[in-house]
């Protein structure tokens, strides 16, 4: 393999209510890792990961207005994010 993505995925962080955030900043967050496939929180270490915000979207057709933030994409790799069974 040459470093090339085999699958992309979607992770949803979760939801909060907290005052209006913008492109560029800093959100901390657990750090990630595989278990098989699956992308999921890593808790063995407490490890914190710092992204940053890379989007932002308001979905006006919802009521309330429903407004979503996207980070920044990582990379994890077979084998070496793995976190087994918890």
């Amino acid at each position: 393999m040459n470093n090339e993505v085999l699958q992309e995925a979607v992770f949803h962080h979760g939801e909060l209510e907290t005052a209006s955030i913008s492109v560029g900043c800093s959100i901390i967050t657990s750090a990630l890792g595989l278990k098989e496939f699956e992308v999921v929180y890593d808790q063995r270490y407490a490890e914190k990961q710092r992204c940053k915000v890379v989007d932002i979207e308001y979905d006006m057709a919802e009521k309330p207005v429903v407004a979503r933030a996207y980070l920044e994409p990582i990379r994890l790799i077979i084998g070496q994010h793995d976190v087994g069974q918890v």
